[in-house]
């Protein structure tokens, strides 16, 4: 990554504000890893929409086939509704921390926003500067003409999400690791349930059972974790390759996650041909 100097694979981070704990999911933007940036954006509560308002660079995030556009229609059909879009880079000599320049922006990017399905009257535009922490924890003295709040204050505007704690556990892997002296530790993001060390944990499709060894959160050791967790569990005796991305973990002795005879799912089409007939082959 630091050789080509372009996010590939997701990671994860976390830091605390005055009112909630966060998980930064810093996914990938260039559109060869769009996958990866799919399989982040899928655990995500709230998309923090990153836009260069630098000369050049923002017209062609914003083109058709731009990533600015791709990254907010793929965080709408991965349900997560609830947006921040930071206008970053504004100290850039293009820019100079310009009002003309943010407004153009703001306007262009919220008509977008709009046909994709976001209501852009709840969405924040926030001005900073990344590099120079402009706008970032405090107001900054470069932008006297903006009066909102600044990145940290918007993003504790947001609503985090019904938990669901009472209902069965389900982890949806992500990764799966083999660790020296822990052994397999498959990741993930806890979306319903409790996990526990010591029960029992099944991984459909396969037919695998395996004893929860330990939980970490963030690289801590816990006794337990919850849904919004991003968390990493060692199972005893499993092979690595026994598991992989896609498998869903349970509680093997309550409601464990089982196959079906049929589901209802959401399909969205992007960038379809305009008319869906006999023969048409999406990759979904």
């Amino acid at each position: 990554e630091r050789e080509r100097g372009i996010s590939i694979d997701i990671s994860l981070w976390q830091f605390e504000s005055p009112k909630y704990a966060f998980t930064v999911i810093d996914a990938p933007g260039h559109r060869d890893f769009v996958k990866n940036m799919i399989t982040g954006a899928s655990q995500a509560d709230v998309a923090l929409l990153i836009v260069d308002a630098s000369q050049g660079a923002y017209e062609s995030g914003i083109s058709k086939e731009g990533q600015t556009r791709e990254h907010a229609l793929l965080a709408y059909t991965l349900a997560v509704k609830q947006m921040v879009v930071a206008v970053n880079k504004m100290d850039c000599s293009s820019v100079n921390y310009d009002q003309g320049r943010y407004l153009e922006i703001k306007s262009e990017v919220s008509s977008y926003l709009k046909t994709v399905g976001y209501d852009v009257s709840k969405i924040p535009f926030i001005p900073i500067s990344g590099w120079e922490g402009e706008n970032m924890v405090e107001k900054s003295v470069h932008l006297p003409w903006y009066d909102g709040p600044t990145l940290l204050g918007a993003l504790d505007g947001v609503k985090p999400p019904e938990r669901h704690t009472d209902s069965p556990l389900r982890i949806p892997v992500q990764d799966v690791y083999k660790i020296g002296g822990i052994g397999t530790v498959p990741v993930g993001r806890v979306e319903t349930g409790i996990l526990k060390t010591g029960i029992n944990a099944a991984f459909a499709p396969t037919d695998v059972v395996a004893e929860v060894m330990s939980v970490e959160v963030h690289h801590k050791n816990v006794e337990s974790a919850g849904p919004g967790d991003n968390v990493g569990f060692s199972v005893k005796n499993v092979p690595v390759k026994s598991l992989r991305r896609g498998c869903v973990a349970s509680n093997a002795d309550d409601h464990p996650a089982i196959g079906v005879s049929s589901f209802k799912g959401h399909v969205i089409l992007i960038n379809h041909p305009g008319v869906v007939s006999n023969g048409y082959c999406p990759v979904i």
